[in-house]
């Protein structure tokens, strides 16, 4: 969530999560984008996506939901969903995390 802000490629929002999937030795495992916006529907621009070349902007609604999934056992993902601020973001998920990640 640290790299969401008004002004940063989303793409960079993408890459600061694979970084992390990366490190941790799972980057073969994440097989889809990080994340969408989201408005009137569910999934809509921006994308946060490698690929997008989208500019977030203060007010935007976006989710950060990196996974990773393996053939033989399954995957996960957590879903986080955020405002776009001009100095980084405001947190809208407060559903709590500790119970599904022990």
């Amino acid at each position: 969530m640290r790299a969401v802000a008004g002004g940063v490629e989303s793409s960079a929002v993408d890459g600061a999560c694979r970084a992390v999937i990366d490190e941790a030795g799972w980057l073969d495992a994440f097989l889809h984008s990080t994340g969408h916006g989201v408005g009137l529907d569910i999934h809509e621009d921006p994308r946060v996506a490698t690929t997008s070349t989208a500019i977030l902007k203060p007010g935007h609604v976006v989710t950060v939901e990196p996974g990773v999934y393996l053939a033989e056992h399954g995957g996960v993902r957590i879903e986080d969903t955020v405002v776009v601020t001009a100095s980084g973001s405001r947190l809208l998920t407060h559903a709590p995390k500790d119970p599904y990640l022990t």
